[in-house]
């Protein structure tokens, strides 16, 4: 092969030198002849690795006589894959005569934010190769590693290049490959790992799923996949506290319809309202993911939820018959012509008290909306993050589905019954008005109103109604219903004057022993100004920092302080953790600005960092978390230590 080049640059001047002396029919054929020459040259040495021939060229039967060579794709299978401790894994698989040379690896990257340790080599077969001497090759397979550190600022997904060579046994070897790949770092950004940490912690946290870790699984699975996959997280979602509430919305829909309700009406009717939930988190899952803006955050002013429960309030109202809604005449006698005609215009009003369902009554962030939010707003497909929020919604409505359906086929159609169902659905509707207004005001104050609903309730069942022999057995059974929430109403008093402010344990303050609240002790901060304050206090006093996102109208931040937060162990782990508190209740330029920062769409979330500031993504949680499993995911701050 030496002696080939050694006659492409004796001929240089002698070829350039006829060029410019003779014709140009002469010198072009003579030009093509030397061509060939040098081409019959490389392939007698059978060694063209170091000819620079571009990565376009098609290697079939441009080297070996007719004998075909594979495509590099074909011969080096590559692939990757990050671990959850932040080490990059390349692997080839090496087609038979085949081989890779092992010190021409490289993994280099453009970007300032993330740094590329040193290759992690296996040792190879040695090979006596007439250029090189004894090098070092792969076959077969090639495993390497690498570890990656990325700053705190660093997006999600990063571009890195692999660089790579190989050669055919004995025929030709390729120029060097460059490969461009795109690495989602998810909750490996800043990645961290316990040192000691038994394995009895690390099976006790698996349980919390990261946002950060569900939007990897949108980059690496099937897109029916990642549908799937998101239909049964929408249908787990279903059975929390940001779906209960539309339970009743729905069912006072069907049981204020104008005309029976029959078990296929009342599935269509439930069709509409799921489907319109589900478009709805579509859509502002898209504006959200792709704008940055935490559209459900807007919907949580005290304005907007005093109107909505404003709202309900009148339709309760009317369910007990104190009056009856309806619209002038003139303008009811063209709707009811116009509802003959198109019989759809009464699902185009369960549509819309969906929307409005899921805006304001839906603004949970949990891990699996983060997830997809999350994909949609670095590098996802609007598409495939779409289907996947409105297959979450879908999921979410399936029991929203049985129950409309149930209310078709067992509502009584006509008589005194469905004077009760309407009362006991305009029970329904207050508690969801007052479930509404327990986001702005204290809880103390909200569970008075809890206290008030029950004992009117129970008044309007007739707990206090007088039994004489004659009294039929179903009026029986009412006091007896009467009376046992005449006995709950009080009880919920009895939590008021206690400070309580759960409807569903409202003697908690009596049943925890000592009476007294395990109270973490946050320090407020607002935006990033006042984060990075606290970050100096931090590094001063050596110790790690947990930083909670909160909102007064987040229920599950509410479900955090009063479950998780107030347990003496997690109290205790939490002893030597600087406490830090964000509240983005007033979701104002600054609070938006503080969640854009760490790419949050809304509460509840908790970032744990390290003394210097330096975030454990890892750690990082989204959603409701009980205290059992928050306590061990605690316990990974001790011994941790970036990478």
């Amino acid at each position: 092969m030496r002696h080939c080049y050694e006659l492409s640059v004796d001929k240089t001047v002698p070829i350039e030198t006829t060029f410019r002396a003779l014709d140009c029919m002469y010198n072009c054929r003579f030009f093509i002849k030397v061509s060939i020459a040098l081409a019959i040259c490389v392939v007698a040495s059978g060694q063209a690795r170091a000819l620079e021939v571009p990565e376009w060229l098609d290697y079939s039967n441009a080297f070996d006589g007719g004998q075909d060579l594979l495509h590099p794709e074909e011969a080096f299978r590559f692939s990757h894959a990050l671990d959850a401790d932040g080490t990059l894994r390349l692997s080839w698989d090496i087609a038979e005569g085949y081989y890779l040379y092992r010190d021409n690896f490289a993994v280099t990257s453009d970007s300032i934010e993330v740094a590329v340790g040193g290759l992690e080599l296996p040792p190879g077969i040695m090979k006596d190769d007439p250029d090189f001497g004894d090098v070092a090759i792969y076959k077969n397979t090639a495993r390497l590693s690498v570890p990656i550190a990325v700053g705190a600022t660093a997006p999600r997904s990063l571009p890195l290049q692999v660089t790579y060579q190989g050669c055919a046994e004995d025929r030709i070897c390729y120029p060097p490959i460059k490969k461009d790949i795109q690495i989602f770092l998810g909750s490996l950004l800043n990645p961290v790992h316990a040192v000691g940490a038994s394995d009895e912690v690390a099976s006790s946290v698996s349980p919390i799923m990261s946002a950060d870790a569900i939007a990897a699984r949108l980059t690496d699975r099937s897109f029916l996949a990642v549908v799937a996959a998101f239909f049964a997280f929408g249908l787990a979602l279903s059975f929390t506290p940001c779906v209960f509430p539309m339970v009743p919305i729905l069912s006072g829909i069907i049981v204020g319809q104008a005309r029976p309700t029959s078990f296929k009406r009342g599935l269509a009717l439930s069709a509409a309202y799921v489907l319109a939930v589900a478009l709805t988190y579509a859509m502002l899952g898209l504006l959200a993911g792709l704008f940055g803006h935490n559209l459900q955050a807007i919907s949580q002013q005290p304005i907007v939820l005093l109107g909505f429960s404003l709202i309900f309030i009148v339709l309760a109202l009317a369910m007990f018959g104190f009056y009856t809604l309806q619209l002038p005449s003139v303008l009811q006698t063209h709707i009811d012509r116009y509802s003959r005609s198109k019989e759809g215009s009464n699902f185009i009003g369960v549509a819309v008290m969906g929307v409005l369902s899921a805006i304001i009554v839906g603004p949970c962030v949990a891990p699996p909306l983060a997830g997809a939010l999350i994909y949609l707003g670095h590098q996802g497909s609007p598409f495939v993050g779409g289907a996947a929020l409105f297959s979450m919604g879908i999921g979410m409505g399936v029991p929203l589905l049985v129950v409309g359906a149930s209310m078709g086929k067992l509502l009584p159609r006509t008589g005194p019954w469905m004077e009760v169902v309407k009362r006991a659905f305009g029970v329904a509707l207050l508690g969801v008005a007052i479930w509404f207004l327990g986001r702005i005001l204290p809880g103390p104050v909200s569970l008075f109103l809890w206290a008030l609903l029950t004992l009117t309730a129970a008044v309007f069942v007739g707990a206090l109604d007088k039994m004489r022999g004659s009294t039929p057995a179903w009026r029986r059974l009412s006091k007896g219903i009467g009376l046992a929430l005449l006995t709950y109403g009080v009880i919920l008093l009895v939590g008021v004057g206690l400070g309580a402010d759960d409807p569903l344990d409202p003697l908690e303050p009596l049943t925890r022993g000592n009476g007294e609240r395990h109270e973490l002790a946050f320090a407020s901060i607002k935006g990033l100004a006042g984060l990075t304050a606290e970050f100096e206090r931090a590094r001063s006093l050596g110790q790690p920092v947990m930083l909670d996102f909160y909102a007064d109208w987040c229920v599950e931040c509410k479900y955090m302080e009063r479950d998780t937060f107030a347990n003496a162990d997690v109290a205790a782990a939490l002893s030597a953790v600087v406490l830090l508190r964000a509240d983005v209740t007033a979701n104002d330029e600054v609070d938006k600005s503080l969640l854009s920062n760490f790419d949050l769409f809304g509460p509840p979330a908790i970032l744990f960092f390290d003394s210097h500031g330096t975030e454990y993504r890892r750690l990082r949680v989204v959603g409701f978390v009980g205290p059992e499993a928050f306590t061990a995911h605690i316990a990974q701050l001790t011994g941790l230590r970036k990478l």
